[in-house]
């Protein structure tokens, strides 16, 4: 498979941009690669890249988005960080990536058992270790775990049901935030040029669910 160009990307709406990364969890799971020449992608790319999508997601080591995606060279901009939150230079990336390099989908990808959100929940006891930049990173969801947390719920990294709940409001938060401190993005997806959307990666399955 060859690498977009400029004219490719050029024929892609937000609608089949969502598509190709439907399709390649598909693929993904039921370990079906496209055939792909990776050397010749660096080839066609040595000039210039046209990816046609924007994905946000956590630095777990399992939620590569251009393997559970099938993706190649060139095809997504991958921006990875613990929890996958949005910061200011988090939101400058994703505008350079829509509205300068043309992409036409932001995905936020969340995932289970996410390590970053159980450290939000065990808060208390990640203090305790003394990493200050990582104390600053979990006190990020604490929001997301005031809202979803039940009157007298235990609130542990241990409890799945919490963690999983925590997980959904995060991707939600996230979307809201990329709109709200985005001018540029927001304009963008009102004028249906681009799409912002949430989904779910599944550490056990490989499966990606669409929120």
């Amino acid at each position: 498979m060859k690498a977009h160009t400029l004219e490719t990307q050029a024929t892609i709406t937000p609608e089949k941009a969502l598509q190709f990364l439907k399709e390649g969890n598909d693929r993904f799971v039921g370990n079906l690669k496209v055939n792909r020449n990776l050397l010749e992608q660096v080839n066609d790319t040595r000039e210039g890249q046209w990816p046609f999508a924007v994905v946000l997601s956590c630095i777990d080591s399992r939620t590569s988005a251009e393997l559970i995606f099938d993706q190649g060279l060139g095809d997504i901009f991958s921006i990875r960080i613990a929890g996958n939150f949005a910061n200011q230079d988090i939101l400058g990336s994703m505008e350079f990536g829509c509205n300068v390099a043309g992409s036409k989908l932001v995905v936020v990808l969340g995932h289970s058992k996410c390590g970053a959100l159980k450290g939000g929940l065990d808060a208390a006891k990640i203090e305790g270790l003394g990493m200050d930049n990582l104390n600053h990173l979990i006190h990020h969801f604490d929001e997301c775990i005031d809202n979803v947390i039940k009157e007298g719920e235990e609130r542990s990294s241990k409890n799945e049901d919490l963690l999983e709940r925590l997980n959904v409001c995060n991707i939600k938060k996230t979307i809201e935030d990329i709109r709200h401190q985005s001018s540029t993005l927001r304009t963008l997806e009102k004028e249906g040029k681009i799409k912002i959307v949430g989904a779910n990666y599944d550490v056990e399955t490989g499966v990606v669910t669409w929120l």
